[in-house]
Formats: structure tokens, C-alpha cells, sequence
């Protein structure tokens, strides 16, 4: 009987031990779980590493977020507001048949200040989305009140076409951690297509620029051409939040960089104001 007993509280104590051990074992897997669930948290929402931007803009390795190569921005600048300004009537070919032709720019309706709906092209619209959201709206607007209606003329006697001729654009110089200033010399031309009349517009500005987030399209293989186009815009994870007018002292076949530097900044056009 003694030993029967004995034999039971060996047992006894055998799973006692054991189903100790089991809790344990799933506390800790259970700690493993939370730990690793964490670490994905901050994964998900982790910065994507910015690069080093050689003149064609590609990326060479990790570093500061904040840090853009100066030839990159001067390029982002140039693609971004001859986008912006040349109007030709017609949407970018997207194939080889659309090159020889190219279909007809509908345009995009857009509010101008004084309340009215006015058209700018679809490369204006798409171009747009290189210059920061509370920027944006309001430098739209502008664009449409430029942009002639006879742009998206059906009539071919009529179609006027655009084109931003750039003259130079100045090295930026450095105003912030992330944040630039640029200085553009630059003529609108408007050409009306069958007589080859032109009017020439001084485009003179100064841009402040600043580095920014980017995310990639996560539906790449599904998006549209318009989705790809405006994701490729962001792209180089730089954005325009304004523009003032660009003083000159001379005319600027003989600018220096003394010059540049003299004049006074900070006078803001009212047609660029933010929104």
C-alpha cells in the first residue's frame, strides 16, 4: 500500500512538472509572437531609404533622407515646368502607332479664382502632382487662367501651341536641411500653328524646393498609364511648395553668379501665392 501510494505522488508530481513546463513553453512562444509582430509593425511603417542622385537621377547608395544631389533637383526643375507649360493639343504618344497619331488632348477642367471652369492640358494636370498639395490648387488655377482655349481647338486654322524654352537654370542653393531655393531664366512661347504668329512671355522664377517621401505604386502591374504617369512624377521625391518671381539686374545672356546673388528675393507674385 505504501509503495502504491509513493507511486501515485511520483506520478503526480511527474505532470505537476510537466504541465508547468507546457505553460511555460507557450507563455514564451506567446512572447515570441507579440516580439515578431512588432518588429513587422515597424517594418510596414519604416521609411523607404532615400539614394544618392547621380545627373540622371539614378540611385547609388543609402543616405540621409534629406540629402538630393544638385544637378538631380536643377533636372527635376526643368522637367517639371516645361511639363507644366508646353501645350501642344495632342496626349503623349504611349505607342508607336500614336507617334505618327497621336490623339487629341481633351483637356481637364479646372476652377480659376474668379470662379469660372477653364481647360489645361492632361501633361499640366499630371506635372501638377510634382508641387505640394496646399501649392498645387492654387498654381493650377494660374495655369488655366494661361493656357489658350484654342489649345484643344478641333478647327486646325486656330490650334495654338506652347513650349517653355529654358535659358538657364541656376545651382541651388542650399536654405534649409532638405529645402532649396533655384533660380530659372526661362521664355513662354505661343505660336499659333497655321500663321506662325508668337508671343513670347518672360517665365522668371525663383523655386523652393524640398525633399519628400516616396512611395512606389502598389498596384504597378495593374495601374493605368495616367496612375504610372503620376507616380512616376513622384518618383524623384522632391516637390515644389513655391514660386516667386526671379529678380534680374541684366538681361540674362550676362548673368553672373554675383548678380544672382544680389538680388533681392522674396517678393512673391501674387499669381503664385499658396491656396
Amino acid at each position: 500500500m505504501v509503495r502504491l501510494l509513493e507511486k501515485r505522488q511520483r506520478t503526480g508530481s511527474v505532470l505537476t512538472i510537466f504541465a508547468i513546463a507546457s505553460f511555460s513553453l507557450h507563455i514564451l512562444v506567446l512572447f515570441l509572437f507579440i516580439l515578431q509582430g512588432l518588429n513587422i509593425r515597424q517594418l510596414s511603417l519604416r521609411k523607404p531609404p532615400n539614394f544618392v542622385q547621380l545627373i540622371d537621377g539614378k540611385p547609388v547608395g543609402d543616405i540621409d533622407d534629406l540629402a538630393r544631389e544638385p544637378e538631380a533637383i536643377r533636372r527635376f526643375i526643368s522637367k517639371t515646368m516645361i511639363s507644366m507649360l508646353s501645350w501642344s493639343g495632342t496626349l503623349p504618344p504611349q505607342t508607336i502607332e500614336e507617334v505618327a497619331n497621336p490623339k487629341p488632348d481633351l483637356g481637364i477642367l479646372i476652377t480659376t479664382p474668379q470662379g469660372s471652369s477653364q481647360k489645361i492640358s492632361t501633361s499640366s494636370w499630371i506635372a501638377s502632382f510634382a508641387l505640394s498639395e496646399d501649392f498645387r490648387k492654387g498654381f493650377l488655377s494660374t495655369v488655366a487662367e494661361m493656357t489658350p482655349p484654342e489649345v484643344f481647338s478641333e478647327n486646325p486654322s486656330q490650334v495654338m501651341t506652347s513650349q517653355l524654352v529654358i535659358k538657364r537654370v541656376y545651382p541651388p542653393k542650399q536654405i534649409a536641411p532638405g529645402k532649396w531655393q533655384v533660380g530659372m531664366v526661362a521664355n513662354l512661347i505661343q505660336k499659333n500653328q497655321v500663321g506662325g504668329a508668337k508671343l513670347i512671355t518672360p517665365f522668371n522664377k525663383e523655386f523652393l524646393v524640398r525633399a519628400v517621401d516616396y512611395f512606389g505604386n502598389p498596384q504597378a502591374d495593374n495601374g493605368t498609364d495616367l496612375q504610372k504617369a503620376i507616380y512616376s512624377v513622384r518618383a524623384d521625391k522632391l516637390e515644389v511648395y513655391e514660386i516667386r518671381n526671379l529678380c534680374l539686374l541684366d538681361n540674362y545672356n550676362n548673368l553672373n553668379e554675383d548678380k544672382f546673388k544680389q538680388c533681392t528675393t522674396g517678393q512673391t507674385s501674387d499669381n503664385f501665392i499658396k491656396q
